[in-house]
């Protein structure tokens, strides 16, 4: 089970803006770019301003609103004719530079290592990476939890928002990011195993 089953619902809810939007005449390309950039600038902000704890409330904030605009490019894309190779490439590179942006500046969060944010966000990459080979294999593009990028995503916000109320972390939080590494790799084995279960025999 992964946050990402439930992303039907979301898409039902944004529809009338996606048409909105489409008549405006945004593409799917300038909103994959847009939120790439939104991304990357506030994980380098956080990380090398450092303006303090409350301003990690920005990160689930935009989570949130990143999730958006992640389903908006795709129904743009899908619905509106919008599909097209470049789209292909920008979806699968920005997705994974903008959660290594994001996760970023819990590396100077104690009691977090660096060691294991970095291993976390080199895993979250290759997961990516993993799901989009699919279908060099005949299958589809796998999404499978059980840290897909959703449930990442809800898991730094949660984390976003409780230092930014101020709370602080106890020592045994240390193990968060290792447990998160793990269940990355989990993932990246579960999309392999599924990839593979899924693709036609050859002979």
């Amino acid at each position: 089970m992964s946050i990402y089953e439930l992303k039907p619902r979301f898409q039902a809810l944004l529809r009338p803006l996606v048409r909105r939007l489409h008549a405006m005449g945004a593409t799917a390309n300038q909103l994959t770019v847009a939120a790439c950039a939104i991304s990357v600038a506030l994980g380098l902000w956080l990380f090398f301003a450092a303006p303090g704890p409350a301003a990690f409330a920005l990160i689930p904030l935009w989570m949130f609103l990143r999730m958006a605009f992640n389903a908006i490019d795709g129904m743009l894309a899908r619905e509106h004719g919008q599909q097209s190779a470049l789209g292909a490439f920008l979806n699968e590179l920005t997705d994974v530079l903008s959660d290594a942006a994001l996760y970023l500046p819990f590396a100077l969060v104690a009691p977090f290592s660096p060691f294991w944010v970095g291993t976390v966000i080199v895993l979250a990459g290759l997961s990516e990476f993993t799901g989009a080979l699919g279908p060099t294999v005949g299958a589809t593009r796998r999404y499978d939890g059980p840290m897909g990028k959703s449930d990442r995503a809800f898991v730094f916000s949660a984390l976003g928002l409780y230092i930014a109320l101020g709370g602080p972390l106890p020592a045994w939080s240390a193990l968060l990011m290792p447990i998160v590494a793990a269940l990355v790799a989990w993932t990246i084995v579960n999309r392999i195993r599924r990839a593979l279960a899924e693709a036609p025999r050859r002979a």
